[in-house]
């Protein structure tokens, strides 16, 4: 049985990790807190401790856990749902994209039912499903979405056969080439910082940043490297980690009309195999060995022994491959090297293509037999991004982290989120685990956290980030399997 609020006192706060005189002071202003909330509700009352910063960032995590259950305590959550934790201002609420968004069209959208972005909401989500048109027209000025062919309209309701009617018809577009220019976002700058990244065991090192031009160049690079040695419409795996080159070889490959295959670096040979089967793929990137907490774990070895499938191997440390490669594959040094009989190598002509062609083929688990393959089209990253626009908040000028992997479905969504939004990706290269990924989110600077239990379950054991300075996190997101907190 949890304490209320009203029992815990001066022990709870000193084993809470306050000492004895921090825990006088801080019982001092609970109690003032909570004789000045409103009634005995106790939403009113955590609202009240977190409005008037009883709690500060700084203060134990354990202290933040034994006042928030201490004030839910009698909380019936079948009834009245789980106890809730953040209770935006409204000056808070107007600063969220959907904040601004409904501030400035509110009035105009929804007349004199519009009061504000927080009593008003509901009325707005509504009139979204409603009139589509209106409000997915808004949300793609807000993205970086520029057609090649503008779409006749927003949504074609009238084929009945397909479920959910026909979205952007008659478009024509490259989703590669909306993530790089500055022209598509009024915001985006072509010297603003697109990815920032940190190798494992460099803790102490300056944060590796790529502005958003020599992300471009870079892209367009590997473009004119893929059509030397693929041929166009070709569907080419990536089984490798999210690193820097895997996010550059991801978008040269959609920028030059290919189809990627997303497959998970931790897949064992029969599993690769599969995945390489089912899409027809033609060729794979991948890298020489996965480097982990100072070990060397075999990669492509794996690949090797999934298929005779042409393999583009990059190394994991220094410029060279450190494994013999078979004849028919070649190293990333000599996969970029067919890119030089192009004049302007780092220049390429983007390949507009309709909307609803595949660009990534991504599968399901394959916990309950043969994975099956789940083709994006290219409304599938408008829709992602306007998700975490909308729902996620991502903004200009945040920096957005989440530890996965390309083979997963939360890998393309954390690049379209980012690149569509206008923030800036931040990738560690290495694993989450340990306090090594910790320094560099607190070096990085980043706003929106994503992770899964099992890692919170490792830094909470371990205790690896304590110390650290994560305050200019405004939002942290657990995934939990569907379900995201």
């Amino acid at each position: 049985m949890r304490k209320s609020i009203s029992e815990v006192g001066l022990e709870d706060f000193v084993k809470a990790g306050l000492t004895i005189e921090e825990a006088k002071e801080f019982h001092r202003v609970l109690k003032e807190a909570v004789f000045g909330a409103k009634g005995s509700d106790p939403r009113e009352v955590w609202r009240s401790l977190v409005g008037q910063r009883v709690l500060k960032p700084w203060h134990p995590h354990a202290l933040h856990q034994l006042v928030y259950y201490s004030v839910y305590a009698n909380w019936d959550s079948l009834t009245n749902g789980p106890p809730l934790y953040w209770f935006p201002s409204l000056d808070q609420s107007k600063h969220t994209n959907l904040g601004r968004l409904m501030e400035k069209y509110g009035s105009k959208l929804l007349e004199t039912s519009y009061k504000d972005p927080i009593t008003s909401f509901s009325h707005f989500q509504n009139f979204s499903v409603q009139h589509p048109e209106a409000y997915w027209s808004i949300v793609l000025k807000e993205l970086s979405v520029s057609f090649h062919e503008a779409p006749k309209y927003i949504l074609d309701a009238s084929n009945k056969s397909k479920q959910g009617g026909t979205w952007f018809p008659g478009s024509v577009l490259n989703i590669a080439e909306c993530c790089l220019l500055p022209r598509t976002h009024p915001r985006k700058e072509d010297n603003s910082v697109a990815v920032l990244w940190r190798d494992e065991g460099c803790d102490d090192s300056n944060i590796n940043h790529m502005t958003l031009k020599e992300l471009r160049e870079r892209v367009m690079l590997v473009a004119n490297a893929l059509d030397a040695v693929f041929s166009k419409g070709d569907a080419i795996a990536i089984d490798m980690p999210m690193t820097i080159n895997a996010v550059i070889i991801y978008l040269a490959i959609i920028l030059a009309g290919f189809i990627v295959v997303s497959i998970a670096d931790s897949f064992a040979a029969k599993e690769i195999a599969t995945r390489l089967r089912v899409s027809k793929a033609k060729g794979i990137f991948t890298q020489d060995f996965i480097l982990r907490r100072g070990r060397k774990f075999p990669l492509y070895s794996r690949v090797v022994e999934a298929a005779p499938y042409k393999a583009i191997v990059l190394p994991v440390i220094g410029n060279d491959v450190g494994i013999q490669l078979r004849e028919q594959d070649l190293s990333w040094k000599e996969f970029l090297s067919s890119a030089n009989h192009y004049p302007r190598s780092n220049n390429y002509i983007p390949v507009y293509q309709p909307v609803e062609s595949v660009i990534n083929i991504l599968f399901s688990s394959g916990t309950t037999g043969e994975p099956k393959a789940i083709p994006w089209t290219q409304s599938s990253p408008i829709r992602c991004a306007a998700d975490s626009w909308a729902h996620i908040d991502v903004q200009v000028g945040d920096v957005f982290c989440w530890p996965t992997n390309l083979g997963w479905v939360m890998g393309p969504i954390l690049l379209y989120s980012c690149f569509l939004s206008g923030a800036t990706l931040a990738l560690y290269h290495g694993s989450p685990l340990g306090h090594g990924f910790g320094k560099f989110v607190q070096d990085a600077g980043v706003t929106i956290l994503g992770t899964v239990p099992s890692i919170v379950k490792a830094w909470k054991n371990t205790e690896c980030i304590k110390g650290l300075d994560w305050t200019r996190i405004k939002s942290c997101w657990i995934h939990r399997g569907s379900i995201k907190c």
